[in-house]
């Protein structure tokens, strides 16, 4: 199905692309979601005289991440520390949630969380590195250093070994 995109969307196109997708892709997603039309003969009249507003909405947009970029680049590191055990495992994780509400804190700039993406889960202490996807050409590597607020003994693998012991 042809379909004109009125949003980015990843892996897709940009607003204002005339892509083709799978007929169940746009109904069940795109439409809903209001992040395209079909492209019609009308459709695809009404873009062509959209387009440069559409452009100039877009450079805006990129402009506006780049500032963002800087922002948040201007942090280098952010630091967590969290309950661990001994083996370094952490009690809970590191979620992209507080991800978005530690730079949000430290810089002011609001991320929505699901723009983050991680190389690995944080649920154990050392270094990671997130990038954050502001828009479809500006990306931001941040690196997160996650620290052992208290090392808790691990009474579970305790308890699991003396039951083991007894039989």
């Amino acid at each position: 199905m042809e379909v004109i995109l009125k949003k980015d969307v990843q892996n897709i196109g940009e607003a204002g692309d005339i892509v083709n997708v799978k007929d169940g892709y746009a109904r069940n997603y795109l439409f809903p979601q209001n992040y395209a039309e079909i492209a019609t003969k009308g459709a695809k009249e009404n873009r062509e005289k959209n387009l440069a507003r559409i452009k100039a909405k877009q450079e805006k947009l990129h402009a506006e991440a780049l500032e963002v970029a800087k922002k948040i680049e201007a942090l280098s590191l952010l630091e967590f520390s969290a309950k661990a055990g001994e083996s370094g495992k952490l009690f809970g994780a590191i979620t992209t949630k507080k991800l978005a509400e530690e730079i949000k804190a430290k810089t002011g700039v609001e991320v929505d969380r699901k723009t983050i993406s991680l190389d690995a889960p944080i649920n154990k202490l050392g270094n990671f590195t997130m990038t954050i996807k502001l828009t479809s050409k500006v990306k931001v590597s941040l690196n997160v250093k996650v620290s052992a607020s208290e090392v808790l003994k691990e009474e579970i693998e305790e308890q699991d070994q003396t039951v083991k012991e007894e039989e």
